[in-house]
């Protein structure tokens, strides 16, 4: 009984332990591993950091050379997505400390996944300048412009005595000129988006100029033919404007020394214009009957007599209004009379039966010689 006790922790504890196992196991907590190949791997060991966009998600497992390359081999968390074109590149966050490999760039939907045991071949990787590689390009540049170089002969000597002199004193001035060339700098980025529309509509101006080019040059060719008949005629030119300028001097002298006249013809002008604006209608009138007018006149005069014969046909005006008022009254007033109200006011005083003459209770007041004008028979 005593011995069933004491094994019941040694049970738990195993059973705790196969439990973890099984949890780190079934976790999903895998990995994947790619190779990538280096000129050179400096401050890169077995155990560096490798990252995406900063964050660690795995670690340098082989650093090999080979040949001219340094082969490196990583692994990283099989639940990060790494893009299949992704590029390995040395990352180096200070002069002095380690460095990690970092994968670029991050991963977004729609691409397609690196697979396992992917190798990123050197032309797709990356390496930070050393710092003996600065050196050694100042030490490259010293000797170019050293005396064994550029300045063999003493021309960068000269060069740099020459812009002493021309700078001579004016340093006050060549500070100022760098102030205010930031100042407009400042202003350009600060009106970048103003400054690339303008640029975007010049580009357009351009394009357009462009597409229609036979227009341009047809329109070029013309100004170049009108500016060589200027020029041709240039004397001619001269002339007529001098002309209209002594004009305009005489011009502005009658308008001075006229003045008072010249305001009262302004004024009467305008009086005729108000008296023309307020009789338009009749002006209408006038115009559109004036021509038939004429025409008619001129159709009544008789050359050979020098007599204008007309037919006023009074008798038949006559005959009509005494056999029938009611239809030549409403020929009358017919173009006033559009809805035919007046037209049937005379059908109610003047009926068709009730003619003018004796006997009628119109006739004793009515005169059909018209005061004499025309003959009428007894």
């Amino acid at each position: 009984m005593n011995d069933a006790r004491r094994l019941l922790p040694v049970a738990a504890v195993l059973l705790l332990l196969a439990a973890g196992v099984i949890w780190m196991v079934g976790s999903g907590g895998g990995t994947k591993t790619v190779t990538a190949y280096f000129p050179r791997a400096v401050s890169i060991y077995e155990g560096s950091d490798v990252r995406v966009l900063g964050v660690a998600i795995g670690q340098v497992d082989q650093v090999v050379p080979e040949g001219t390359q340094v082969k490196v081999v990583m692994t990283y968390d099989e639940d990060v997505d790494v893009p299949q074109d992704a590029q390995a590149v040395i990352v180096s966050p200070s002069v002095v400390g380690d460095r990690y490999v970092q994968l670029t760039p991050a991963f977004e939907s729609g691409k397609k996944v690196m697979a396992d045991n992917t190798v990123i071949k050197v032309q797709q990787t990356a390496i930070p300048l050393e710092l003996d590689d600065i050196y050694a390009s100042i030490d490259k540049l010293t000797v170019a412009l050293g005396p064994e170089g550029a300045n063999r002969e003493g021309a960068l000597t000269d060069l740099l005595e020459q812009t002493a002199k021309n700078f001579g004193g004016q340093g006050e001035e060549f500070h100022q000129t760098i102030e205010d060339f930031g100042k407009l700098s400042e202003t350009l980025d600060n009106n970048k988006d103003d400054l690339f529309e303008s640029a975007a509509q010049l580009e357009g101006f351009i394009k357009t100029l462009a597409d229609n080019d036979g227009t341009v040059r047809s329109f070029n060719k013309s100004l170049g033919e009108v500016s060589s008949l200027l020029a041709d005629e240039r004397q001619e030119l001269s002339t007529a404007l001098s002309n209209l300028g002594t004009a305009l001097g005489e011009v502005a002298t009658f308008v001075k020394t006229n003045r008072a006249v010249l305001g009262r013809n302004i004024k009467d002008v305008n009086r005729v214009a108000k008296v023309l604006v307020r009789q338009r209608e009749a002006l209408d009138e006038i115009l559109d009957a004036g021509p038939l007018a004429i025409t008619n006149l001129y159709h009544t005069y008789n050359p050979k007599d020098a007599t204008l014969d007309t037919n006023a046909n009074i008798g038949n005006i006559l005959h009509e209004l005494t056999s029938d008022p009611k239809s030549v009254l409403c020929t009358l007033v017919s173009a006033n009379d559009p809805k035919g109200e007046l037209c049937g006011l005379i059908g109610k005083l003047l009926p068709r039966n009730a003619p003018f003459g004796t006997g009628s209770k119109f006739g004793q007041r009515t005169d059909p010689t018209l005061f004499g004008l025309v003959e009428a028979g007894r």
